[in-house]
């Protein structure tokens, strides 16, 4: 059977180098110690400034008395931040294969801690805007440049494991977002949101200056202007598409949402249309020959799936336990807590899992379980109790643990070496817009109901109640699509047959 032009196979996979400590090519594959504090470094550093994608969300009430500005205006700090990230990460493939490890991080570091800076001494709106913005710059180069040193370095028999701690940073970062939020409004003054973070960012920096060694050897790598500008309307233009339909169901929106949508979708196409005539030469901002791997295109369809889920969870969910059962916002984030944690313990678990007997076994079961919970969350009103929502977090955030690592270990692992940069970039970018289209759907899902059931004569609290509901049902119904995708997931290699052939090397 014929393998498609960019999918890995078995002997390509055997014949890529593994580091020793003293940086010659073992047989076993044991990374250096250079290599896991690169890693390792990396891994704290993305964990830090993922952080802040959602740390907003709580924050917003308390920032509209403070700053005396509108829901509207308030929103923009969280819709900006998804904007410059979906507008910078395409950008992330050219610099990672332009540049060094080492002033790739510094340059993401820095502007992220920046950014904070300029949040934290922010006297007004405008300024805060400003630092979120330059916060998000540095964001969107991290996340890439973490995937692909990790595909760089780590030999495909342990990939599982170091991939499961990259889903600690993808999932549980911005699910303990709003907890951390909650529980530092509940006795501090907003600015303390970037304060607290502040040190920690710089530290971060110094460490990773001082200690990250080049991994990678840049090569000359042109970028193509007219790309960037197409790509910003593109990923740009549907990104405040989808937050304006949001705006749109609450009454509001500067513009209308299909305006956005239709330029943005415009721009994609000339986007595609380019890359494709682009990459012949290799010479693409975003090498989209990434999606000639059935693997990876499957695995990141999925995650687009789960990610809408996520991210509509995430906004809908605090909305359910404050509004419908009243409970305050530190009693919400410590609700959400748990689920958080558990995600992040099972990440090294399911690697170690993925590792030894590969996909298939985590997948399945995890989507079948997202999908149970977001039916029995869609059955929930405003006379559950918390302890049953407790629990069906904790049971969601297991099902979105067993999925994150397989799929995205799955998804690189299936590409060539030299494609690792841009199918993180890929990631990063669909994670973004899948993101948004979620909060999106199930705000707008929510909004409308809750205004239908209003209308026809229900009470506030039970219109609400309702709202969530159909919203969860929205969910329920997109985590079947996740289930019929895990069946077509493959793993790229037999995770076994690395092992024979290092035992028998």
């Amino acid at each position: 059977m014929a393998v498609p032009e960019n999918e890995t196979t078995l002997e390509q996979a055997q014949q890529q180098p593994h580091a020793g400590p003293d940086g010659t090519i073992t047989a076993d594959g044991a990374l250096s110690s250079r290599d896991r504090t690169v890693i390792s470094l990396l891994l704290v550093s993305a964990f830090v400034v993922i952080l802040n994608e959602t740390i907003m969300g709580v924050a917003l009430p308390r920032l509209m008395g403070d700053l005396d500005i509108t829901a509207g205006a308030a929103q923009w700090l969280t819709t900006a931040f998804m904007l410059t990230m979906a507008v910078v990460i395409p950008v992330t493939g050219f610099l990672l294969q332009r540049f060094n490890t080492r002033p790739v991080f510094a340059a993401a570091m820095t502007l992220f801690s920046l950014g904070t800076l300029v949040s934290a001494l922010a006297p007004g709106f405008e300024v805060l805007l400003v630092g979120r913005v330059i916060q998000a710059t540095g964001t969107a180069i991290m996340m890439p440049l973490l995937m692909t040193t990790v595909m760089t370095l780590v030999p495909p028999s342990s990939r599982g494991k170091v991939m499961g701690n990259i889903s600690i940073v993808i999932s549980v970062a911005p699910a303990i977002g709003p907890t951390i939020s909650g529980f530092i409004l509940s006795i501090l003054d907003w600015r303390w949101m970037f304060w607290l973070v502040l040190p920690i960012a710089v530290a971060a920096l110094s460490l990773g200056v001082l200690r990250i060694q080049n991994v990678t050897e840049p090569k000359h790598a042109p970028i193509d202007v007219p790309s960037v500008v197409v790509s910003a309307f593109a990923f740009g233009g549907l990104i405040y598409g989808l937050s304006q339909l949001g705006e749109a169901a609450h009454g509001g929106g500067a513009v209308p949402a299909w305006l956005p949508l239709v330029v943005g979708g415009a721009a994609l196409l000339l986007f595609v249309l380019r890359q494709r005539s682009l990459q012949r030469e290799d010479k693409a901002l975003l090498d989209l020959r990434t999606f000639t791997s059935r693997a990876f295109t499957v695995s990141i369809l999925t995650v687009v799936v789960l990610m809408m889920a996520l991210f509509g969870m995430i906004i809908v969910l605090p909305i359910y336990l404050q509004s419908v059962l009243g409970l305050d916002p530190l009693a919400t984030g410590a609700l959400l807590l748990p689920g958080g944690l558990v995600m992040g313990l099972l990440g090294p678990v399911v690697g170690r899992i993925y590792d030894a007997r590969g996909s298939r076994i985590l997948v399945l079961p995890g989507a079948v379980l997202v999908s149970l919970v977001f039916w029995g969350l869609a059955m929930m009103n405003a006379t559950t109790p918390v302890a049953l929502v407790l629990v069906a977090h904790v049971f969601l955030s297991v099902g979105l643990g067993l999925m994150f690592t397989p799929l995205l270990t799955s998804a690189l692992a299936a590409l060539r070496p030299e494609l690792y940069s841009h199918g993180s970039a890929v990631v990063g970018t669909v994670q973004q817009l899948a993101g948004a289209a979620g909060t999106a759907l199930f705000i707008s899902v929510m909004t409308l109901q809750s205004a239908g059931l209003a209308s026809a004569g229900a009470g506030e609290l039970e219109a609400l109640a309702g709202g969530t509901q159909a919203a969860f049902l929205c969910g329920a119904v997109i985590s079947l699509l996740a289930i019929v995708a895990g069946l077509f997931v493959k793993d790229p290699k037999p995770a076994a047959a690395e092992e024979n052939r290092l035992a028998v090397g």
